[in-house]
Protein backbone atom coordinates (compact mmCIF):
# COMPACT_ATOMS: atom_id res chain seq x y z
CA UNK A 1 0.00 0.00 0.00
CA UNK A 2 2.82 2.39 1.07
CA UNK A 3 5.05 1.46 -1.72
CA UNK A 4 1.70 1.77 -4.66
CA UNK A 5 1.41 5.35 -3.37
CA UNK A 6 5.09 6.57 -3.54
CA UNK A 7 5.24 4.82 -7.12
CA UNK A 8 2.09 7.47 -7.90
CA UNK A 9 3.41 10.38 -6.77
CA UNK A 10 7.54 9.44 -8.01
CA UNK A 11 7.66 12.09 -10.84
CA UNK A 12 6.12 14.48 -8.61
CA UNK A 13 7.95 14.28 -5.09
CA UNK A 14 11.43 13.11 -4.05
CA UNK A 15 10.99 8.89 -3.68
CA UNK A 16 13.69 8.88 -0.47
CA UNK A 17 11.37 11.98 0.96
CA UNK A 18 8.22 9.81 0.60
CA UNK A 19 9.98 6.89 1.45
CA UNK A 20 11.37 8.61 4.91
CA UNK A 21 8.34 10.27 5.70
CA UNK A 22 6.08 6.95 5.33
CA UNK A 23 8.94 4.96 7.47
CA UNK A 24 10.09 2.19 4.40
CA UNK A 25 13.25 1.94 3.48
CA UNK A 26 14.17 2.95 -0.24
CA UNK A 27 15.73 -0.48 -0.99
CA UNK A 28 12.57 -1.93 -0.27
CA UNK A 29 10.15 0.48 -2.20
CA UNK A 30 12.94 -0.17 -5.37
CA UNK A 31 12.72 -3.99 -4.63
CA UNK A 32 8.98 -4.04 -5.23
CA UNK A 33 9.44 -1.88 -8.13
CA UNK A 34 11.84 -4.47 -9.61
CA UNK A 35 14.54 -2.06 -10.00
CA UNK A 36 18.41 -2.75 -8.88
CA UNK A 37 19.61 -1.91 -5.60
CA UNK A 38 22.85 0.04 -5.10
CA UNK A 39 26.00 -1.81 -2.75
CA UNK A 40 25.29 1.21 -0.55
CA UNK A 41 21.63 1.04 0.07
CA UNK A 42 22.27 -3.16 0.75
CA UNK A 43 24.48 -2.15 3.13
CA UNK A 44 22.76 0.34 5.25
CA UNK A 45 19.99 -1.45 5.16
CA UNK A 46 21.58 -4.77 6.47
CA UNK A 47 23.61 -2.81 9.14
CA UNK A 48 20.37 -1.20 10.16
CA UNK A 49 18.87 -4.52 11.36
CA UNK A 50 21.86 -5.48 12.78
CA UNK A 51 22.26 -2.48 15.01
CA UNK A 52 18.27 -2.99 15.78
CA UNK A 53 19.31 -6.98 16.90
CA UNK A 54 22.48 -6.25 18.95
CA UNK A 55 20.46 -3.52 21.11
CA UNK A 56 17.64 -5.60 21.84
CA UNK A 57 20.04 -8.50 22.38
CA UNK A 58 22.26 -6.47 25.19
CA UNK A 59 18.74 -5.28 26.61
CA UNK A 60 19.16 -1.46 25.61
CA UNK A 61 22.53 -1.32 27.16
CA UNK A 62 25.04 -0.26 24.08
CA UNK A 63 25.60 2.48 22.94
CA UNK A 64 27.07 3.53 19.51
CA UNK A 65 30.45 2.64 20.34
CA UNK A 66 29.75 -0.82 21.92
CA UNK A 67 27.04 -1.66 18.81
CA UNK A 68 29.74 -0.55 16.37
CA UNK A 69 32.42 -2.82 18.45
CA UNK A 70 30.22 -5.53 18.41
CA UNK A 71 29.18 -5.43 14.90
CA UNK A 72 33.20 -4.80 13.78
CA UNK A 73 34.23 -7.93 15.83
CA UNK A 74 31.65 -10.48 13.67
CA UNK A 75 33.39 -8.62 10.34
CA UNK A 76 30.73 -5.79 9.51
CA UNK A 77 33.79 -3.00 9.54
CA UNK A 78 31.98 -0.01 10.44
CA UNK A 79 32.20 3.88 12.19
CA UNK A 80 30.77 4.81 15.17
CA UNK A 81 29.50 8.22 13.64
CA UNK A 82 27.92 6.20 11.00
CA UNK A 83 26.18 3.67 13.89
CA UNK A 84 25.67 6.80 15.72
CA UNK A 85 23.52 7.94 13.10
CA UNK A 86 21.14 4.83 12.36
CA UNK A 87 20.37 5.11 16.41
CA UNK A 88 19.70 8.56 15.59
CA UNK A 89 17.14 7.74 12.53
CA UNK A 90 15.62 4.90 14.09
CA UNK A 91 15.19 6.45 17.68
CA UNK A 92 17.47 3.95 19.47
CA UNK A 93 18.96 5.24 22.89
CA UNK A 94 21.14 3.38 25.47
CA UNK A 95 19.70 2.47 28.48
CA UNK A 96 22.04 4.87 29.94
CA UNK A 97 22.19 7.73 27.62
CA UNK A 98 21.26 10.97 28.24
CA UNK A 99 18.08 11.23 27.13
CA UNK A 100 16.53 7.24 27.76
CA UNK A 101 13.09 7.07 29.43
CA UNK A 102 13.21 3.70 31.11
CA UNK A 103 9.11 3.99 30.57
CA UNK A 104 8.81 4.11 27.05
CA UNK A 105 12.15 2.42 25.59
CA UNK A 106 12.23 -0.29 27.57
CA UNK A 107 11.85 -3.54 25.26
CA UNK A 108 10.71 -6.16 26.52
CA UNK A 109 7.31 -7.30 25.39
CA UNK A 110 5.21 -6.68 28.83
CA UNK A 111 1.87 -5.67 28.55
CA UNK A 112 0.82 -7.28 25.22
CA UNK A 113 -2.83 -7.42 24.76
CA UNK A 114 -4.26 -10.18 23.03
CA UNK A 115 -5.69 -9.52 19.38
CA UNK A 116 -9.44 -8.85 19.84
CA UNK A 117 -10.00 -7.61 16.30
CA UNK A 118 -8.62 -10.23 14.03
CA UNK A 119 -9.30 -7.30 10.99
CA UNK A 120 -12.55 -7.23 11.74
CA UNK A 121 -12.82 -3.25 10.92
CA UNK A 122 -16.80 -3.25 10.80
CA UNK A 123 -18.77 -1.64 14.28
CA UNK A 124 -22.35 -1.65 14.39
CA UNK A 125 -22.06 1.60 16.37
CA UNK A 126 -19.46 4.43 17.23
CA UNK A 127 -17.34 3.82 20.34
CA UNK A 128 -17.71 0.16 19.63
CA UNK A 129 -13.97 -0.12 17.95
CA UNK A 130 -11.34 2.79 18.60
CA UNK A 131 -8.22 2.06 16.61
CA UNK A 132 -4.67 4.41 17.28
CA UNK A 133 -1.45 4.60 15.97
CA UNK A 134 1.63 7.18 15.39
CA UNK A 135 3.08 8.60 12.34
CA UNK A 136 6.35 10.35 11.58
CA UNK A 137 6.33 13.32 9.58
CA UNK A 138 9.32 15.43 8.46
CA UNK A 139 9.51 19.33 9.46
CA UNK A 140 12.22 22.04 9.49
CA UNK A 141 15.21 19.24 9.06
CA UNK A 142 13.94 16.75 12.01
CA UNK A 143 11.47 14.74 12.73
CA UNK A 144 7.53 15.06 14.60
CA UNK A 145 4.89 12.57 15.38
CA UNK A 146 1.31 12.24 15.38
CA UNK A 147 -0.90 9.57 17.19
CA UNK A 148 -4.34 9.44 15.92
CA UNK A 149 -7.61 7.61 17.27
CA UNK A 150 -9.73 6.90 14.88
CA UNK A 151 -13.65 5.25 15.89
CA UNK A 152 -14.23 2.54 12.92
CA UNK A 153 -17.92 2.95 12.67
CA UNK A 154 -17.52 5.99 10.87
CA UNK A 155 -13.69 6.19 10.09
CA UNK A 156 -13.71 9.53 11.82
CA UNK A 157 -10.51 11.06 13.95
CA UNK A 158 -12.37 11.84 16.97
CA UNK A 159 -8.40 12.29 19.19
CA UNK A 160 -5.17 13.24 18.01
CA UNK A 161 -1.75 14.73 19.34
CA UNK A 162 1.21 16.18 17.74
CA UNK A 163 5.15 16.84 19.53
CA UNK A 164 8.27 16.60 18.83
CA UNK A 165 8.93 13.41 21.10
CA UNK A 166 6.92 9.34 20.78
CA UNK A 167 6.30 8.80 24.49
CA UNK A 168 3.30 7.33 25.84
CA UNK A 169 2.14 11.12 26.95
CA UNK A 170 1.67 11.56 23.01
CA UNK A 171 -0.91 8.50 22.86
CA UNK A 172 -2.33 9.54 25.91
CA UNK A 173 -3.17 12.97 25.03
CA UNK A 174 -4.66 11.60 21.57
CA UNK A 175 -6.94 9.07 23.76
CA UNK A 176 -8.11 11.69 26.53
CA UNK A 177 -9.32 13.82 23.40
CA UNK A 178 -11.18 11.24 22.10
CA UNK A 179 -12.59 10.08 25.36
CA UNK A 180 -13.68 13.96 26.10
CA UNK A 181 -15.10 14.27 22.69
CA UNK A 182 -16.66 10.84 22.58
CA UNK A 183 -17.15 9.57 25.82
CA UNK A 184 -16.49 5.65 26.82
CA UNK A 185 -19.06 2.80 26.14
CA UNK A 186 -19.52 -0.37 28.09
CA UNK A 187 -17.34 -2.96 26.01
CA UNK A 188 -15.35 0.27 24.22
CA UNK A 189 -12.41 -1.95 22.62
CA UNK A 190 -8.87 0.19 21.59
CA UNK A 191 -6.54 -1.43 18.61
CA UNK A 192 -2.87 -0.71 18.33
CA UNK A 193 0.36 -2.60 17.53
CA UNK A 194 2.84 -2.98 20.42
CA UNK A 195 5.17 -0.02 20.30
CA UNK A 196 6.26 0.57 24.06
CA UNK A 197 4.39 3.47 23.97
CA UNK A 198 1.01 1.51 23.92
CA UNK A 199 2.68 -1.30 26.51
CA UNK A 200 3.80 1.70 28.89
CA UNK A 201 2.14 1.37 32.26
CA UNK A 202 0.97 4.88 32.25
CA UNK A 203 -0.64 3.66 29.04
CA UNK A 204 -2.28 0.66 30.16
CA UNK A 205 -3.16 2.28 33.90
CA UNK A 206 -4.97 5.26 31.65
CA UNK A 207 -6.98 2.92 30.05
CA UNK A 208 -7.89 0.55 32.92
CA UNK A 209 -9.13 3.37 34.71
CA UNK A 210 -11.99 4.05 31.91
CA UNK A 211 -12.53 0.39 31.37
CA UNK A 212 -11.15 0.15 28.27
CA UNK A 213 -10.38 -3.06 26.45
CA UNK A 214 -7.00 -3.35 24.94
CA UNK A 215 -6.16 -5.19 21.30
CA UNK A 216 -3.03 -5.50 19.80
CA UNK A 217 -1.90 -6.39 16.75
CA UNK A 218 0.93 -9.56 15.68
CA UNK A 219 4.56 -8.94 16.13
CA UNK A 220 5.48 -7.09 13.46
CA UNK A 221 1.67 -7.30 10.87
CA UNK A 222 0.58 -3.76 9.94
CA UNK A 223 -2.13 -4.90 8.36
CA UNK A 224 -3.75 -5.29 11.45
CA UNK A 225 -4.04 -2.01 11.77
CA UNK A 226 -4.19 -1.31 8.16
CA UNK A 227 -7.26 1.20 8.44
CA UNK A 228 -5.31 3.58 10.23
CA UNK A 229 -2.10 3.09 7.97
CA UNK A 230 -4.28 4.03 5.60
CA UNK A 231 -5.14 6.89 7.12
CA UNK A 232 -1.43 7.61 7.37
CA UNK A 233 -1.03 7.35 3.43
CA UNK A 234 -3.67 9.43 2.58
CA UNK A 235 -3.08 12.13 5.01
CA UNK A 236 0.86 12.02 3.89
CA UNK A 237 0.11 12.14 -0.16
CA UNK A 238 -2.75 15.10 0.38
CA UNK A 239 -1.14 17.01 3.19
CA UNK A 240 2.30 16.59 3.94
CA UNK A 241 4.03 15.78 0.38
CA UNK A 242 1.88 18.92 -1.27
CA UNK A 243 3.11 21.34 1.77
CA UNK A 244 6.24 20.45 2.46
CA UNK A 245 6.14 22.72 6.34
CA UNK A 246 9.13 24.17 6.78
CA UNK A 247 8.48 24.76 10.52
CA UNK A 248 6.18 23.28 13.68
CA UNK A 249 3.62 25.54 13.91
CA UNK A 250 2.38 25.66 10.23
CA UNK A 251 2.53 21.79 9.94
CA UNK A 252 0.24 21.77 13.35
CA UNK A 253 -2.10 23.85 11.79
CA UNK A 254 -2.24 21.97 8.73
CA UNK A 255 -2.98 18.64 10.34
CA UNK A 256 -5.69 20.32 12.37
CA UNK A 257 -7.55 21.88 9.38
CA UNK A 258 -6.99 18.56 7.02
CA UNK A 259 -7.89 16.40 10.73
CA UNK A 260 -11.14 18.37 11.97
CA UNK A 261 -12.30 20.52 8.72
CA UNK A 262 -11.33 18.33 5.35
CA UNK A 263 -11.24 14.54 6.95
CA UNK A 264 -13.56 14.52 9.35
CA UNK A 265 -16.05 16.72 7.76
CA UNK A 266 -15.73 16.78 3.85
CA UNK A 267 -13.36 13.76 2.37
CA UNK A 268 -15.84 11.27 1.18
CA UNK A 269 -15.04 8.22 2.77
CA UNK A 270 -15.50 4.30 0.51
CA UNK A 271 -16.35 2.77 3.70
CA UNK A 272 -18.80 5.41 4.63
CA UNK A 273 -21.37 5.12 1.21
CA UNK A 274 -19.40 7.91 -0.12
CA UNK A 275 -20.17 10.55 2.41
CA UNK A 276 -17.65 11.76 5.18
CA UNK A 277 -17.38 10.53 8.34
CA UNK A 278 -19.47 13.46 9.96
CA UNK A 279 -22.42 13.25 7.48
CA UNK A 280 -22.60 9.56 7.74
CA UNK A 281 -22.61 9.52 11.98
CA UNK A 282 -25.21 12.38 11.56
CA UNK A 283 -27.49 10.67 8.89
CA UNK A 284 -27.06 7.42 11.49
CA UNK A 285 -28.94 9.01 13.91
CA UNK A 286 -31.15 10.49 12.13
CA UNK A 287 -32.66 7.48 10.87
CA UNK A 288 -32.26 5.97 14.37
Amino acid sequence: MKYALIDQYAEQFDIRLMCRVMDVHPSGFYRWRGRPISRTEQRREQISTLVRETYEEFEASYGAPRITQELNELGHECSVNYIAKIMQEQGIIARNGKAFNYGSHALTMHNVAENLLWRDFSAERPNQKWVSDITYIWVERRWLYLATVMDLYSRKIVGWSFGDSMTEQLVTEAMQMAIDARGVSPGLIVHSDRGTQYRSNEYVGFLERHGIKRSMSRKGNCWDNAVMESFYARLKVELIYAKNYQSIETARSGIFSYIEIFYNRKRRHSANDGVSPVEFEENAAAAA
